[in-house]
C-alpha cells in the first residue's frame, strides 16, 4: 500500500486489498484443499458495531488507532488463511475486557493492554494504550509472554496485508 495517512480511506483500501487477494484464494480453494471454504470477509462496521464504539466504547478511549478502526472495520474474519486469522470486532474485545480484565504487558510502556485478534492457534495479539501491538508465546494468557509486533495499529493491518497476500500466492503466511 502507498503512505496514505492512516484513516477511514487508508482502511477502505485495506480493506479491498485484502478482500481481492481472499477473494482469488477463494476461486481455488476447494480444488486444492479438498474442502469448501469458510466465510473469509473483512466485514465493513455495521449499525450495531458503531452503536457498541460509541455507547459502550468508553474503554477505547486512549486507543485512537482502534476507534478509527471500528469505525470503519467491524471485524476481520479469515478462517482459510493459514490456520485462521481474525480480528475480532469492538464487542467482543469490550466483553472480553469487562470479563477478565486488562491483559499484563510486562514490557509495554502501559502495562494494561486488551486482546484484539487471534489465529486459529489460539495466539493472541493485545494493543496497549501505547498504541504497539503484542503476540503471546503461547495460545494461553495464564502467565504469557508477549513479544511487540508492531508500534502502531496500522503497521501491524499492513503486516496482515503483506502475509494474507503471501499466503494467496505461496501457501505460506509468515509469521501471523
Amino acid at each position: 500500500m502507498d503512505q496514505l495517512s492512516y484513516s477511514a480511506a487508508w482502511l477502505s483500501r485495506w480493506h479491498d486489498e485484502i478482500t481481492d487477494a481472499v477473494s482469488s484464494m477463494v476461486l481455488t480453494f476447494e480444488e486444492t484443499n479438498g474442502y469448501e471454504p469458510g466465510t473469509n470477509e473483512v466485514r465493513t462496521a455495521s449499525k450495531e458495531d458503531l452503536r457498541a464504539v460509541h455507547d459502550d466504547g468508553r474503554e477505547l478511549q486512549g486507543f485512537e488507532d482502534l476507534l478509527t478502526f471500528y469505525e470503519s472495520i467491524g471485524e476481520v474474519v479469515l478462517p482459510d488463511v493459514g490456520n485462521g486469522f481474525f480480528v475480532h470486532s469492538a464487542c467482543d474485545v469490550l466483553h472480553r475486557l469487562a470479563e477478565e480484565g486488562p491483559v499484563s504487558l510486562s514490557e509495554a510502556d502501559d502495562p494494561h493492554g486488551m486482546v484484539i485478534a487471534s489465529n486459529g492457534g489460539g495466539i493472541l495479539y493485545v494493543a496497549d494504550r501505547g498504541g504497539a501491538i503484542h503476540r503471546s508465546r503461547t495460545a494461553s494468557l495464564d502467565s504469557a509472554e508477549f513479544d511487540k509486533v508492531a508500534d502502531n495499529l496500522p503497521q501491524f493491518l499492513e503486516h496482515v496485508r503483506r502475509c494474507v497476500v503471501r499466503f494467496v500466492e505461496t501457501g505460506e503466511t509468515g509469521d501471523l
